[in-house]
């Protein structure tokens, strides 16, 4: 599908630590042991032994996607990110040019937290000793001032906690303390397990940058505390995205559903992919991992512009072994999440229905709709996409079913229903927290279903 016939249209919106003095001194080795100290050898950010190995690999065999993040800083191409991109270099590959201009980078007039802890994990033997301490106290600056609770303010903390481990022990422990005990157990963890939070596509990869550095670091997977959201994560991941990819100038992009109008962010596609490949890379064995590996690992996607490539480079396995996507059912539904993704097929042409944000879209003919719903839309909307059809609740509702699977949306969060399937006897459903109810139809016949509101 080309970028020219990718659009979007709206019928309407559905409503809906103190400051830190002490001098950078390396630590004793004496330090007593802690829950949240940092022992690890450098590099300790995402290059983890077995990592770093793949990508030296990939650097001596030339793989195409070696070839063409290195083409892009060899060319002198713009990097988005020149601090990572270059430390990435010179870590694979132990350029002392690339190291030397990672350090400029970082020691310039530049805030980026995130590029900055990376290069000091990446490029130490590309520093002298006052070069590192002089990031470290830049870092240091911006441990102590950052309070954000945003996924990304979480991030940047955690990295720069641990890129300084060897200077101010005491200052990572207790960020990283924080960061696991208060902002990930108290305040993330019982919404992920209740379904009243979820992490948007746009966060999805700053978050797995948290578990990565958690895990390598401290031996602690943030993940066993919220199994419930994380297993089926990648067929959600694999599900919430348009079925027709997009055509830009460096490469196609599958893009991820998004709220609002105007063209696809090019930016959140490129990251929503690295999300993905750091998703897998978390733990390549799992089932669900797997099909979300099948899905990323097509060539024609590999990112191949200036922001993309380097993320592309380091997460990128293509020798872990994916399952075929397309096997997948054609319906994800999580009730505890309210999530609802319904299409066709798995081709690039297939119909796509989904509750994103609060909007119903449908995507078709290389567009997608925000799709008005309610009384004032007049007669109750019924969509079918593929096995399932998907009908817009109403008091009381009958509906001719012409699926396998019948859903009502639009209907009130948590609310109680009577449903009565004809020949059946009538049942009392509960609509989950997006206002759905999912009716499974018997298989031999095509029966009416009468819906009310309970108690009347």
């Amino acid at each position: 599908m080309s970028r020219k016939c990718w659009t979007r249209t709206s019928e309407a919106f559905v409503a809906a630590l103190g400051a830190l003095t002490l001098p950078l001194v390396p630590a004793a080795a004496e330090t007593p042991p802690d829950q949240y100290r940092v022992y690890t050898g450098a590099p300790r950010l995402f290059l983890r032994p077995q990592r770093l190995r793949l990508l030296r690999r990939e650097r001596e065999r030339q793989s195409i996607r070696w070839m063409q993040f290195n083409a892009l800083l060899s060319g002198g191409a713009a990097m988005r990110e020149p601090g990572f991109a270059e430390a990435l270099v010179f870590a694979a590959s132990g350029d002392k040019t690339a190291g030397r201009k990672a350090a400029a980078w970082a020691l310039g007039d530049n805030k980026d937290t995130r590029q900055l802890a990376l290069v000091l994990d990446w490029c130490r033997d590309a520093l002298s000793e006052d070069e590192r301490r002089a990031i470290a106290r830049r870092l240091l600056g911006a441990l102590s001032s950052e309070d954000g609770r945003g996924v990304r303010a979480v991030r940047d903390r955690v990295l720069a906690a641990i890129a300084v481990a060897d200077y101010e022990p005491a200052a990572t422990e207790r960020a990283l303390q924080s960061v696991v005990e208060h902002w990930w157990r108290e305040q993330t963890v019982p919404g992920l397990r209740s379904g009243d939070l979820g992490f948007t596509q746009a966060e999805l990869y700053p978050l797995f940058e948290i578990v990565h550095a958690i895990r390598d670091n401290l031996n602690i997977d943030l993940r066993e505390d919220a199994p419930g959201y994380f297993k089926p994560l990648p067929l959600w991941y694999v599900a919430s995205f348009y079925p027709a990819p997009y055509e830009a100038a460096a490469n196609e992009y599958r893009i991820p559903v998004w709220n609002g109008n105007g063209e696809p962010d090019l930016s959140g596609a490129a990251l929503a992919r690295a999300a993905g490949l750091a998703m897998v890379a978390s733990d390549t064995n799992a089932t669900e991992t797997q099909y979300a590996q099948g899905f990323l690992i097509e060539d024609r996607f590999i990112m191949r512009d200036p922001f993309g490539s380097p993320y592309e480079f380091l997460w990128a396995n293509p020798y872990q072994p994916g399952l075929a996507y397309a096997l997948l059912p054609l319906v994800f539904y999580d009730a505890r999440r309210g999530a609802l993704f319904v299409r066709s097929s798995w081709d690039e042409d297939a119909r796509w229905f989904g509750i994103v944000g609060g909007e119903f879209q449908l995507f078709e003919d290389g567009r997608v709709r925000v799709l008005e719903m309610g009384p004032a839309a007049g007669a109750p909307r019924s969509l079918e996409v593929g096995s399932a059809e998907v009908v817009e609740w109403r008091v009381p509702l009958r509906v001719e079913a012409g699926a396998d699977t019948l859903f009502v949306v639009g209907g009130r969060a948590g609310a109680k229903y009577n449903v009565e399937i004809e020949d059946e006897e009538m049942q009392e459903f509960e609509a989950d927290r997006a206002g759905t109810l999912r009716l499974d139809l018997p298989k031999d016949h095509r029966p009416r279903v009468y819906l009310s509101a309970a108690g009347r």
